[in-house]
């Protein structure tokens, strides 16, 4: 009877640690979460060292970051977050360069949709397949998972499709009717272009030839296992000196940092039945990335950029700290009435390293957007939920 008694004394005692620990654990998180709604402001860079950052809104105040890097090896990893400030790191979601992958190095620019209860990812990198030993042989793919942290599997041991040059910067946008379109950006790799800029340069004995690279669009088979027609081009930088757009989208020449000028990073949107397209252009690795956009009335254009771009840029001459703003994607509300850029640049402390930034993006009322950064000061928390501010 005694050691009976003993071990239901015991067990007793055991159930009442155990519930007092629960407890404690409760008050913790609760007192965690009163400290977090207390906290009203964020600050620029995010804590995350990502280039191309894209956010996925699972829904339920679920966020999930892919990019390149991230410091993983062959594929991509995903941060979460429940605020879009404060981000967990979730590991490595896809991995190629194995032998059943077409895809063998410079995994780039991951975007992850939700179609179906399936999220697609669709990127960039190397394909295995170069007879010609190119040094850019770039190719699109995508990869499918159950949940956003994969693990993704690609849906082919090929790229989603050959174009016949190298592409990188995939973006998927569906329209209102549910058909698809894969936006996707010429690498400047072999593709020198005639224009004033590069008849200015040559001039100037500062370079031979100037490549660039343009912004294609096309449509996507619905299950995502290639694509439909002929790509059009819809973006590449202006012809001429004179044209809106053309001295930003030249600093990379003007400036002497190298002899290609860049359209690319694309992301499509709609609203109010007009269809934006977002575009970074200069140096990925330079100061003068920076973010402009074109409007057109259909998804395949005819795109028309915006006269007062670019709407994301270097702050330094204005006393800031932030340059290499670019590669932007855009996370939405439920209800679409609050919109926030995602974006990489660069500050004095982070060096060449690329960090995440994300700002307020506005559609004023004649249509133009709007976007409240860089920031590097305090800032409102993003709410993306339908309280008022």
């Amino acid at each position: 009877m005694k050691k009976k008694f003993k071990c239901q004394y015991l067990l007793f005692i055991s159930l009442a640690f155990l519930a007092f620990s629960c407890k404690q654990e409760e008050k913790k998180s609760d007192n965690k979460k009163k400290d977090l709604a207390q906290v009203k402001t964020y600050s620029n860079p995010l804590d995350v060292e990502f280039g191309d950052p894209y956010i996925l809104n699972d829904g339920d105040g679920k966020f999930f970051m892919y990019g390149t890097g991230g410091g993983v090896k062959n594929g991509f990893a995903t941060y979460s977050s429940n605020d879009l400030v404060n981000w967990e790191f979730e590991g490595q979601v896809y991995k190629g360069n194995d032998e059943d992958s077409w895809a063998i190095g410079s995994f780039w620019a991951p975007e992850v949709y939700k179609f179906n209860n399936k999220y697609y990812m669709f990127f960039s990198a190397q394909w295995r397949k170069n007879p010609s030993d190119e040094l850019e042989n770039f190719k699109i793919g995508v990869a499918v998972a159950d949940q956003p942290t994969g693990p993704f599997k690609e849906v082919s041991d090929e790229p989603l499709f050959d174009p016949g040059y190298p592409v990188i910067d995939a973006n998927v946008f569906q329209d209102d009717d549910g058909k698809f379109y894969l936006y996707y950006s010429r690498v400047a790799y072999k593709h020198p272009v005639e224009t004033e800029i590069s008849e200015w340069a040559r001039e100037k004995g500062w370079f031979d030839e100037i490549e660039e690279s343009w912004v294609y669009g096309i449509e996507l088979k619905p299950d995502f296992s290639g694509v439909i027609g002929e790509p059009q081009l819809l973006l590449r930088p202006p012809k001429k000196m004179d044209e809106d757009n053309a001295e930003w989208e030249s600093l990379s020449v003007t400036t002497r940092e190298v002899n290609r000028r860049w359209t690319e990073g694309s992301f499509t949107f709609k609203h109010n039945g007009i269809y934006y397209m977002m575009y970074s252009a200069n140096f990925y690795g330079g100061p003068n990335y920076a973010v402009g956009y074109a409007t057109a009335p259909s998804p395949l254009g005819p795109y028309q950029k915006a006269d007062h771009n670019p709407i994301l840029a270097k702050n330094i001459e204005k006393g800031g700290n932030v340059t290499g703003t670019g590669h932007n994607s855009l996370v939405f509300s439920k209800d679409s009435t609050k919109i926030y850029a995602v974006y990489h640049g660069r500050t004095k402390s982070t060096g060449d390293e690329r960090v995440v930034f994300i700002d307020r993006l506005r559609i004023l009322e004649n249509g133009k957007l709007q976007a409240e950064g860089p920031t590097t000061t305090d800032q409102p928390l993003p709410f993306l939920t339908n309280e008022t501010e």
